[in-house]
C-alpha cells in the first residue's frame, strides 16, 4: 500500500513537468512550421527527380535508389542538428535566467528536468522526420530499396535524433553561455561522428589490414551507413552501443543538473579583471587599455563588440589546421580521391565557419536587449547607423584577416582538388576543357559565392539579433533563411538547366537520334558545366545582394522600434490609500 502510494506520488511530481513542457513545445509556431516544410522539401525533391528522370538525367529504375539516399542523407543531418540548435541552450537558458533553481524547490529530481525538457525539445524533430517517413516509404514502390533498408534507415534516424539531442542535453548541463554550449556540443557531435571510423581507420593503416569496425560501432554516423548497406553489416551492436552512450549522456545531465544550476563563486568573480579566465576571454591589462584607447573615440560599439578576443583566437585555429592541411597535402603525392576527400573537408570548415559568423552576428544584440545596453545606448548622442556600422565593423576587425587565409587556402585546395577530377573526367569521357582553366573557374565561383554567404549571413544574423529571444534560436534561422532553403532553390534550379538546355537544343536543331545523341555528348562535355556553374553564381549572387540590402535597410528602419519592444514597462505604483478618518468624540445632546 505504501508502495503504490509512493508510485503515484513520483507519478504526480513527473508528470506536471513533462506536460507543461510539452503543451509548451505543441504551441510554438516553429513545431508546425518544420514538419510542414520537412513534408514540402521531400514532396519537392521527389517531384524534381522524377522530372529529371524523364528529362533522361538518369534511368529511371535508379530512381528509388537515389531518393531514398537523398532523403535519408537530408534527414540524418536535420536529425543530428537538432541537439546542437534544440538542446544546447535548453538547460544552460534556464540557469542564465534564475528559474531553474525554483524548480528544485519542490520535490522535482535531476531527472525530471532533464526528462522534461528532452521531450520538449525533441518534438519538434520527431515531428519533421514522422512527416518525412511516407515520403520515404514510397520509394519502396520505385524500386531499387528493401524493406530491411527502410526499416534499418528509419531507426539509424530516430537513433541520430536522440544521441545528438542527448549530447546538447549533457553540455547544457555544464554550460552557462549559449555560444560556448553551441560550441561545446558542436565538438561532442563531431566527436562521436567521426572519432570511431577515423580510430578504426588508423588502425587498419597501421596495421596493414582491412577496416573492421571496433570504435565505429559508437558512432551515430556508423549506425547508419550500416542500415542501408548491402550484405551482413554489425547494425544491431552499433545501434545498441550509440543507444547505451546517449543514455549514459542523459544519466549524467540528470545528475550534474541540480549540482550545476548554481552560480560558483568562481563564476561570480569571473568578472575581475585578476583571475585567468578574464585574462583568456578579454587579454592582458595592456590590450585592454590600447583596445579601449584606440577604439571607443571611433565608435563605443566596436570596442564593445570587439574585447573578446577567444572568437578571433577560434576562427584563426581553424584558419591555420586548414591551412596546414592543404601544405602536408602538398607535399605528398595525393591521389584525386583523396584531394576529393580534402574537398569534402574544407567545405565542411566552410559549413562551420558559417555557423560561427551567424552565432557572433546575433550574439552582441542579444545580450545587449536582455542587459539593457541597447536601451542605454539609444540614450545617448550614439546614432542607430553608428551603432549597426559599430557591429558591422567588429566583424570585420575580428574575423576579416582569419577568413581572408581560410578563403585563400580554400581557393587553392579547390583549385588542386577541381583540377585532379576534372583530369580524371576527361580521361574517362575525352573533355575538351582545360582541367586547369575549368578548375580555376569552378574555384573562383566558389569563393566568391562563400564570401557574398558571409556578408548575408552577418548582416541578417544582426537583424535576427534584434527580433529573436535566444542564439541559437537566431542561428538557426539565420541558417535555415539564407542557406538552407535557398540553397535547396539554387541546386533544384541548376540541376534543371541541363535536362532543359539538352531537350530544348535537341527540339530547336531538329536533330536526328543519331545526330542528337552526338549534339548531347558535345555540348555535355564542354559547355553545360560551365553553364551550371555560371548559373549557380548568379543566382547566389542575386540571393545574397537581396538579404544584404533587405537586412540593412530593416536594421536601420526598425532598429529603434525593436529596441523598445524589448523593454519591460515597470508598473505604475498605486497612490497610497488615505487612512479612514479618525471618529471624534460623542456628541452631546442639548439641554432644552
Amino acid at each position: 500500500m505504501t508502495g503504490g502510494w509512493l508510485d503515484a506520488s513520483n507519478a504526480m511530481v513527473l508528470l506536471p513537468i513533462i506536460e507543461r513542457e510539452l503543451r509548451v513545445a505543441a504551441r510554438k509556431r516553429s513545431t508546425f512550421w518544420l514538419r510542414v516544410v520537412a513534408a514540402l522539401v521531400s514532396m519537392v525533391i521527389g517531384s524534381g527527380l522524377m522530372f529529371l528522370a524523364t528529362a533522361g538525367a538518369f534511368a529511371t529504375a535508379t530512381l528509388g535508389g537515389v531518393l531514398f539516399s537523398i532523403l535519408t542523407w537530408l534527414a540524418f543531418g536535420v536529425a543530428m542538428s537538432s541537439g546542437l540548435f534544440f538542446t544546447s541552450d535548453c538547460l544552460s537558458e534556464e540557469k542564465r535566467e534564475g528559474t531553474l533553481g525554483f524548480l528544485f524547490l519542490t520535490d522535482l529530481r535531476g531527472y525530471d528536468v532533464a526528462g522534461g525538457k528532452l521531450l520538449a525539445t525533441s518534438l519538434r524533430g520527431s515531428f519533421a522526420l514522422l512527416a518525412v517517413f511516407p515520403i520515404l516509404a514510397i520509394t519502396l514502390l520505385m524500386g531499387g530499396v528493401t524493406g530491411v533498408q527502410f526499416w534499418q534507415t528509419t531507426l539509424a534516424l530516430v537513433n541520430a535524433l536522440f544521441c545528438s539531442l542527448a549530447a546538447g542535453l549533457f553540455v547544457s548541463a555544464i554550460s552557462r553561455d549559449p555560444q560556448k554550449a553551441m560550441a561545446g556540443t558542436l565538438f561532442l557531435l563531431v566527436l562521436w561522428l567521426a572519432g570511431g571510423p577515423l580510430a578504426d581507420a588508423i588502425l587498419a593503416a597501421v596495421k596493414r589490414h582491412a577496416f573492421e569496425p571496433v570504435f565505429s560501432l559508437s558512432s551515430p554516423f556508423f549506425v547508419f551507413r550500416s542500415a542501408s548497406a548491402w550484405g551482413r553489416a554489425p547494425f544491431w551492436i552499433g545501434l545498441l552501443v550509440s543507444q547505451g552512450i546517449a543514455w549514459v549522456l542523459l544519466a549524467l545531465a540528470s545528475v550534474l543538473v541540480p549540482r550545476t544550476w548554481q552560480e560558483r563563486r568562481a563564476a561570480r568573480s569571473s568578472f575581475s579583471n585578476t583571475t585567468w579566465s578574464y585574462a583568456w576571454r578579454y587579454g592582458s591589462a595592456r590590450r585592454r587599455a590600447g583596445l579601449r584607447r584606440k577604439l571607443l573615440g571611433h565608435n563605443p560599439v566596436l570596442w564593445l563588440a570587439c574585447r573578446e578576443r577567444w572568437q578571433s583566437v577560434g576562427v584563426w585555429g581553424m584558419a591555420l589546421l586548414v591551412a596546414g592541411v592543404l601544405v602536408a597535402l602538398l607535399v605528398t603525392d595525393v591521389t584525386a580521391a583523396e584531394w576529393a576527400i580534402w574537398s569534402s573537408m574544407s567545405w565542411a570548415f566552410v559549413w562551420l565557419l558559417y555557423l560561427w559568423a551567424a552565432s557572433q552576428a546575433c550574439r552582441f544584440f542579444i545580450e545587449a536587449r536582455r542587459s539593457g545596453l541597447i536601451e542605454l545606448l539609444l540614450a545617448t548622442p550614439v546614432s542607430v547607423p553608428e551603432i549597426v556600422q559599430g557591429q558591422w565593423r567588429a566583424l570585420l576587425r575580428m574575423f576579416g584577416v582569419p577568413v581572408v587565409l581560410l578563403m585563400a587556402v580554400q581557393l587553392a585546395g579547390v583549385c588542386f582538388a577541381g583540377r585532379a577530377a576534372w583530369e580524371q573526367m576527361a580521361s574517362l569521357t575525352g573533355n575538351r576543357l582545360p582541367a586547369l582553366g575549368a578548375a580555376l573557374l569552378s574555384s573562383g565561383a566558389s569563393i566568391v559565392t562563400t564570401t557574398a554567404n558571409l556578408v548575408a549571413i552577418s548582416w541578417f544574423g544582426m537583424w535576427m539579433g534584434m527580433t529573436s529571444k535566444s542564439n541559437n534560436l537566431a542561428t538557426v534561422k539565420t541558417i535555415v533563411f539564407v542557406q538552407v532553403i535557398p540553397g535547396f532553390a539554387i541546386s533544384f534550379a541548376s540541376a534543371l538547366v541541363i535536362p532543359l538546355l539538352i531537350m530544348a537544343g535537341s527540339l530547336k536543331g531538329g536533330f536526328s537520334a543519331a545526330n542528337a545523341g552526338s549534339w548531347i555528348i558535345s555540348a555535355t562535355k564542354t559547355w553545360f558545366p560551365l553553364i551550371s556553374i555560371a548559373l549557380s553564381l548568379f543566382l547566389n549572387l542575386a540571393k545574397n545582394i537581396g538579404f544584404f540590402a533587405w537586412s540593412r535597410r530593416t536594421l536601420y528602419r526598425s532598429f529603434r522600434e525593436q529596441a523598445t519592444r524589448t523593454l519591460v514597462p515597470v508598473p505604475q505604483a498605486a497612490p497610497p490609500r488615505m487612512p479612514p478618518p479618525m471618529p471624534g468624540p460623542p456628541a452631546i445632546p442639548l439641554q432644552p
